[in-house]
């Protein structure tokens, strides 16, 4: 069995300094008529740990190791290829999305012949170069200035202040209470920010519908409680997991997630915001918020509030695999494996077994006359320690 690798992430890591040791060393082998090797970590599943202690999904000893032959000198041509894309963007200061990099790469294919064996016919294969590279030199995308998802989650609050430091030296400050109904949408560089309360916050609510944190913004939930609101856009990206982290750090504030009552929900959004995914392994530590709690919808609440709730239909196969993908995650997911999660292994099992569905939104069905009844709810739930 593959040996834990915790590592503490070392962020003034030379990212040019390295790549070039690499580079020479691909050359050195080359001029010694040996084969490069490229290794990278290995981002996937069957090489990671969950550990209640550190909270998040560590990689083990696992590696992917890459070695010049007939098969694989695209790969390792186009890694040095994109490795050079990225350092001149370092260099100049310049950023760029992975589509933009993928079209960066074509034109400059385009205009020289030369690299015409190094072209992607698609963006996956260009993604795959760069979180090759990411994984091989043990840094974030976001310290190659590229960004998946430049955002965090939006948020809401009265009380929350945030300082960033601009990369000029420069600082911006925003007061939250002063941008009315616009939501604030952090750059997923949390480094670079700086939080203050102007009063004791008493909880942050990460709220998986944008639309649903938006509505309870708007009927003055963050006037009436000292708190912040943030929409989770389904799947936490990048910027809303490094924001949730942050908030978690420097504000010391329980933290709750409302989001639907689902298989993907409990496996792809709210164990990726709370304890990282397998294939990010080495930025978890920075990218996930090990404290934050399921707040529901729970099984329990079904019964107590008579919520409206969709059976999952075997014959759709969407759902069928979602099904699938439930058993394989309680068999497999290191995550909820972990005694520390057996609750929401519990609900997970519950909801194969049950094979429902219930969202979040029916908890405005319980009493449709009264607006304020949802934030009402989800006050009680957070009193009463109704979580998991």
């Amino acid at each position: 069995m593959a040996k834990q690798h915790i590592k503490i992430r070392d962020l003034k890591i030379d990212i040019p300094k390295e790549a070039k040791k690499l580079a020479e060393q691909m050359l050195k082998d080359l001029e010694a008529s040996k084969r490069p090797v490229l290794e990278a970590v290995k981002c996937t599943l069957d090489n990671s740990y969950y550990d209640a202690k550190v909270g998040f999904l560590t990689p083990g000893d696992k590696i992917i190791r890459t070695e010049l032959n007939v098969s694989s000198v695209q790969k390792l041509a186009r890694v040095v290829f994109m490795l050079e894309i990225l350092l001149r963007n370092l260099e100049i200061g310049s950023v760029n999305t992975k589509r933009e990099l993928y079209y960066i790469a074509k034109g400059l294919v385009k205009s020289d012949k030369y690299y015409k064996p190094l072209d992607f016919e698609g963006q996956d294969e260009s993604d795959s170069i760069i979180d090759f590279i990411g994984d091989m030199l043990e840094v974030y995308r976001e310290e190659l200035n590229c960004f998946a998802n430049d955002r965090g989650g939006q948020t809401y609050s009265q009380q929350l202040v945030v300082t960033e430091t601009m990369v000029d030296g420069e600082k911006a400050v925003i007061d939250l209470s002063t941008l009315g109904t616009a939501p604030f949408q952090p750059k997923n560089r949390p480094q670079s920010l700086k939080l203050k309360a102007k009063k004791k916050i008493d909880f942050c609510l990460v709220v998986e519908s944008e639309g649903t944190a938006g509505t309870l913004q708007t009927m003055g939930f963050t006037k009436r409680n000292n708190c912040i609101i943030m929409g989770a856009q389904g799947v936490p990206s990048n910027g809303v997991r490094g924001w949730c982290k942050l908030i978690e750090d420097q504000l010391d504030v329980p933290m709750y997630f409302f989001g639907d009552l689902d298989a993907y929900t409990l496996q792809n959004i709210f164990r990726t915001l709370k304890a990282g995914s397998a294939a990010s392994l080495i930025r978890n530590s920075d990218f996930s918020a090990p404290n934050v709690r399921f707040l529901g919808v729970l099984p329990e609440d079904v019964k107590k509030y008579d919520l409206h709730c969709y059976k999952v239909k075997e014959s759709d196969p969407v759902e069928a695999r979602a099904l699938k993908k439930a058993k394989d995650t309680l068999e497999n997911d290191p995550f909820f494996q972990d005694k520390k999660n057996k609750r929401l292994a519990d609900i997970l099992r519950w909801l194969v077994k049950e094979k429902l569905r219930c969202e979040q939104q029916s908890f405005f069905s319980v009493d449709p006359k009264d607006p304020l009844k949802t934030e009402k709810i989800i006050l009680e739930k957070i009193k009463t320690g109704s979580y998991v």
